[in-house]
């Protein structure tokens, strides 16, 4: 009897383990003009939870386990005559999904565009295009502790899994600054193509591959050497980009052309699907076979099967476009 109670416990053990390797994971996405956040189960693609109380989101990062969201704002309040131009005038929303509310919220100094956060949790980056700078968000103090000057319109942040190094597009100065984050300084400017935005790192974090939307290309840049390694031309007006777990592929949005690209980084070699109207934000959903992209002209989320390229499912969003999107397992 006891044998059998032992098996019995094993199998539950075994079941329960299964299902929480295998459990889709929690897809979070600002909509922007929309002035929400939504949840969505990417097992079947719905959403499960809508949060209000944030205004024209365009940024989000969620903290390593899970239990809180910080969502940026583009919006500036206007300023009153005679205000200096460091004047706390936009916000970044702390929410609480578990509870379902913005919990908190920060003043900050310039709108927001996207957002990333050190793999401790602990400090939030900011970019702020009209400011030329990133702002950091210390989660324990609650509170804005720093800005760092970057170049001209700073566009987008990468933090590296080890901490110690993030990496800012500036799309005004055509370079990707290196800002060490144990002391917070700027220790190089790497290349990075006209008019840099989106990023990603290849898996090894060795390679940074940049956006140059009005170039049309994605350029490959070599962290080691801050050099341009080689560049692809997918199309016009591209936008957003994201890589396979494998490093293999690279997928990029763009609006112009209105379509999905897939690039062989190994070979440059690309396929496309047709997506109307102006495919924009998009990402890898890992631990599935499938992309998200918004548009920006149309409240909807494509769910894209990433070998195939083909739709096979569409997120209707309440209201609003989606931006910056992260996934939480």
């Amino acid at each position: 009897m006891n044998k059998l109670i032992r098996t019995c416990y094993a199998l539950l053990g075994s079941a329960l383990l299964l299902n929480s390797v295998y459990a889709a994971p929690t897809v979070y996405i600002p909509l922007g003009s929309g002035n929400l956040v939504i949840a969505v189960d990417a097992k079947d693609d719905s959403i499960t939870a809508q949060f209000t109380g944030v205004v024209n989101s365009h940024g989000l990062v969620a903290t390593p386990d899970g239990e809180y969201l910080i969502a940026g704002s583009l919006t500036e309040k206007l300023s009153e005559p005679g205000q200096p131009k460091d004047t706390l005038n936009s916000t970044l929303f702390l929410i609480h999904p578990e509870h379902g509310h913005v919990m908190s919220t920060i003043p900050v100094a310039g709108g927001t565009h996207h957002l990333a956060i050190t793999p401790d949790g602990r400090y939030v980056l900011s970019t702020h295009g009209m400011r030329g700078l990133v702002s950091v968000l210390d989660m324990q103090a609650n509170k804005i502790v720093r800005e760092i000057k970057t170049g001209m319109t700073p566009n987008f942040t990468l933090v590296t899994k080890n901490g110690k190094y993030a990496y800012v597009s500036n799309s005004g100065s055509n370079s990707i600054t290196e800002i060490d984050l144990t002391t917070w300084k700027v220790t190089r400017l790497l290349e990075s193509g006209p008019a840099p935005e989106h990023m990603v790192f290849s898996p090894d974090e060795s390679m940074i591959y940049v956006v140059n939307p009005r170039a049309g290309i994605v350029t490959a840049v070599t962290v080691k050497t801050g050099k341009i390694l080689r560049s692809y031309k997918p199309g016009g007006n591209l936008h957003s980009l994201d890589m396979t777990e494998d490093g293999k592929t690279l997928f990029v949005s763009s609006k112009k052309d209105e379509k999905l690209i897939a690039i062989d980084i190994k070979i440059g070699t690309m396929r496309s699907q047709k997506l109307t109207p102006a495919p924009y934000h998009l990402n890898i959903i890992k631990g599935t076979n499938k992309l998200y992209i918004s548009s920006r002209n149309k409240p909807i989320i494509w769910v894209i099967d990433q070998k195939s390229l083909k739709v096979i499912n569409e997120i209707k969003l309440p209201a609003g476009e989606g931006h910056q999107m992260v996934t939480v397992q």
